[in-house]
């Protein structure tokens, strides 16, 4: 996992936007099959990483430890069909482990404190680049970052 503090600052607007919603998407592709899931996430700032709980034997977890490039969406959780809001991601997909990975569980079991009875894993995803848009301002505004 290559979280450098090298890659420049997400902006504040992308920061926010991921810090307040609740569900992602998650694209995988194994054997040019593509599948998807939605999931809970905690956004990890500073490392910019997003935070989820599944369970080792579910299909998205599988096929992201055989190819961990992984791509996704997050739509705000009220969706406003005349704004259109919302990030398209790329990523690294890989578990928790670590001085990393204990931030990862700290902030998504923070947001989602009922999360530690259930079973399951936490997993993140290392965001590589990321549009965002948000049409709530201005038609057409794109927001790009990349790691």
């Amino acid at each position: 996992m290559n979280t450098s503090t090298n890659s420049p600052a997400m902006p504040e607007q992308i920061v926010t936007f991921l810090n307040e919603q609740t569900v992602v998407t998650i694209a995988t592709s194994v054997n040019g099959q593509p599948y998807c899931a939605s999931c809970y996430y905690a956004y990890v700032p500073g490392d910019n990483l997003l935070a989820f709980k599944s369970d080792s034997d579910t299909r998205h977890i599988e096929e992201a430890l055989q190819n961990n490039q992984v791509g996704g969406t997050v739509l705000p959780d009220n969706v406003t069909k005349v704004k259109p809001k919302g990030v398209q991601f790329t990523g690294i997909f890989s578990k928790a482990e670590g001085s990393v990975g204990d931030k990862a569980k700290k902030a998504y079991l923070k947001k989602y404190p009922v999360a530690g009875i259930f079973r399951g894993d936490i997993w993140i995803i290392e965001l590589s680049k990321i549009k965002f848009t948000d049409n709530t301002l201005v038609f057409g505004k794109k927001t790009l970052w990349e790691r």
